[in-house]
């Protein structure tokens, strides 16, 4: 197989895989790669017929699907911007950025459509249903008809392995503009050449064992690049049979679907991870006749290997490892999955690098890390020692964008004039690339005598403790603060009062600044009655609460 070029990989994986299946949208219908090329002919023939250029950006509305997918790649295969943008923000959002990034056509979701005031997006000159591909809203009636007209075998004619070809950007053709939110606010338009892409799927083709017919499950938010390079774009590019979570991905949803679809590879963010080891396993691991026996060598391996053997039943029971992505994963648990030998791998990356950084398969992981450097890239640790003195981490290589979008001040800002990458995060290496993150730039606070605390790390040892769901340590008045939401669940099971809740909650600020410095020991937890406000990918909104 050809893999210099993006197109060439997706044309010679459909031509070999046409009749195997494709596509499914979870407990419905499934598509074949030949029915998907037949879809992608007929988008194809519109934009020819309606006179769309390489370069127009055309946007994606709408949770993961079938049709999400085929929409994609069509654009994609043509020469299109995809503009994706995440069915969670809110309309204002998704109206400032359908109009900043000058899209002129979308496929949405009717229901996330309908919630939007399409007189305030004149540029967009059609709007077409994901549904079932048929026409919303159209400036003018002639286009809505000639979408009619050509969405049509009769019209587009049939799709066959010998006539399929993607012509879509190569090399440092701008492909996507990812539109994020982040934890610093509402974060711009990173641009994604088709080059990040084509090194992010070479990368995972050589290094995360994938085969034609292979089952994944996507649940991660396609419009967020992690779920779309790793979910989709990979499996496809080798064949494989993804099925699309297109409900809002609850963790009952996400483990019934791993048990029917039993997924070959599973990516997560840990939030659904911590979510089962504190509802599943940590429950039955305190209870008193359990402790005890865990202290006893022999019994002790006998528990792990049952509970090693419950939750890979629980993921499906064929994967070969999950990786999880997107934000730190707490201590506690990457220490006990450890210690079961549980196949899971922990990766670093950013949209900026579309998005991979570093990775490691599991067997080979280094505790604590986030993996090693990819292949494809370089690192750099801005301080004096990067094997021992924390520093921004800087990255260079084929993976990183080409800036944000119609943002010079803040392109110049990530990317220095040497072509490094910025990246926000603070970390060392070690000699053999691995990668230690440590925290965030714009998150870290001083203590009283100037030494670095990284809220993030505090937070993981607080959220280890009772009733602790969700926390956020910040500064106020140069004392350290922790907001704390408590687990519902725990408290209507228990019964807890409002006043018990407090005393413990002070009990646990006591015990964790037994595990401090005192320079970075807490004042005092403040309780929260709701739950932190995140993002797509599930990162508190920080800025919001410090």
């Amino acid at each position: 197989m050809e893999r210099d070029k993006l197109n060439s990989i997706y044309t010679q994986c459909f031509r070999k895989n046409w009749s195997l299946p494709a596509f499914t949208d979870f407990q419905g219908s499934t598509t074949t790669y030949g029915e998907a090329a037949q879809k992608i002919r007929q988008i194809h023939h519109f934009f020819r017929e309606n006179g769309f250029r390489k370069g127009d950006k055309i946007a994606i509305l709408g949770r993961n699907s079938s049709n999400w997918a085929i929409s994609f790649l069509a654009i994609s295969g043509y020469g299109g911007v995809i503009v994706p943008v995440l069915p969670d923000f809110n309309p204002d959002d998704i109206l400032h950025i359908l109009n900043h990034s000058e899209s002129i056509f979308l496929f949405a979701a009717d229901n996330l459509f309908d919630k939007l005031n399409a007189k305030k997006i004149p540029g967009i000159n059609g709007v077409v249903s994901l549904t079932d591909f048929s026409p919303i809203s159209f400036n003018a009636s002639e286009a809505k008809e000639l979408w009619e007209k050509c969405f049509t075998v009769e019209n587009a004619g049939v799709s066959k392995p010998e006539n399929f070809e993607l012509t879509g950007n190569e090399g440092d053709e701008l492909s996507i503009i990812s539109y994020t939110s982040g934890t610093s606010g509402f974060t711009k338009g990173v641009m994604i050449p088709a080059r990040s892409l084509l090194s992010n799927i070479i990368y995972a083709q050589d290094h995360m064992p994938l085969q034609a017919g292979e089952r994944i499950v996507s649940f991660l938010p396609m419009a967020h690049v992690f779920g779309l390079l790793f979910e989709f774009l990979f499996p496809v590019s080798v064949g494989c049979h993804v099925s699309f979570l297109s409900k809002a991905p609850t963790p009952q949803l996400i483990i019934k679907a791993f048990q029917e679809v039993k997924p070959r590879l599973i990516l997560s963010v840990p939030l659904v991870i911590e979510k089962i080891y504190k509802k599943r396993i940590l429950p039955a691991l305190e209870k008193p006749v359990v402790k005890f026996m865990l202290k006893i060598p022999g019994i002790r391996l006998i528990l792990h290997k049952k509970v090693r053997a419950t939750l890979i039943e629980t993921f499906g029971g064929n994967f070969h490892e999950i990786v999880i992505g997107g934000a730190p994963l707490n201590h506690e648990v990457e220490t006990f999955f450890r210690k079961i030998k549980f196949p899971f791998t922990i990766g670093y990356g950013m949209t900026e690098c579309g998005p991979l950084i570093s990775y490691e398969p599991w067997n080979s992981f280094r505790p604590s890390s986030a993996g090693r450097l990819v292949d494809r890239m370089e690192v750099c640790i801005d301080s004096k020692d990067p094997y021992r003195e924390v520093g921004e981490i800087l990255v260079k290589g084929p993976n990183v964008m080409l800036g944000y979008y119609k943002n010079e001040k803040a392109t110049a800002d990530a990317i220095d004039s040497e072509g490094w990458l910025h990246t926000g995060d603070l970390g060392i290496t070690d000699r053999e690339d691995f990668i230690y993150i440590r925290g965030r730039c714009k998150n870290m606070l001083l203590g009283p005598s100037g030494q670095n605390i990284y809220p993030e790390e505090l937070e993981a040892k607080l959220g280890n403790y009772p009733y602790v769901l969700e926390c956020v340590i910040t500064e106020r008045a140069g004392k350290l603060i922790a907001f704390v939401f408590p687990d519902p669940e725990l408290i209507e099971a228990e019964m807890t009062d409002q006043e018990w809740l407090k005393e413990i909650m002070t009990e646990n600020c006591k015990q964790v600044n037994k595990e401090l410095p005192k320079f970075a020991q807490l004042n005092s937890i403040i309780l929260v009655d709701k739950e932190f406000e995140k993002t797509p990918k599930r990162n508190i909104k920080r800025y919001l609460y410090t």
